[in-house]
């Protein structure tokens, strides 16, 4: 598996407020951003998968929602989180 409990605690950890955090905005966007990533690569090697691309797809309406939700809440945390995981070029 590519995303182990360690992993995630490690995310939640580093883009939340503590190991446990699975509910934060922002560390539900650090979660989808590492899937996409991951799914992204496999994309490369693999074209012609369209359930992972369908999959894909759905990930990156999550986040953009989450993205949106926090931008209206919060800006600040916004612009943090972006920062951080570099989405905005």
């Amino acid at each position: 598996m590519y995303l182990d409990k360690e992993k995630k605690q490690e995310l939640f950890g580093q883009y939340g407020k503590s190991n446990t955090d699975t509910g934060s905005p922002e560390s539900q966007i650090a979660l989808f951003s590492f899937r996409i990533n991951h799914l992204t690569e496999h994309l490369k090697l693999n074209k012609k998968d369209n359930a992972t691309n369908y999959a894909l797809k759905k990930l990156i309406g999550k986040r953009r929602r989450l993205l949106d939700y926090l931008k209206d809440r919060d800006i600040n945390r916004y612009r943090d989180i972006v920062s951080k995981l570099g989405l905005r070029k």
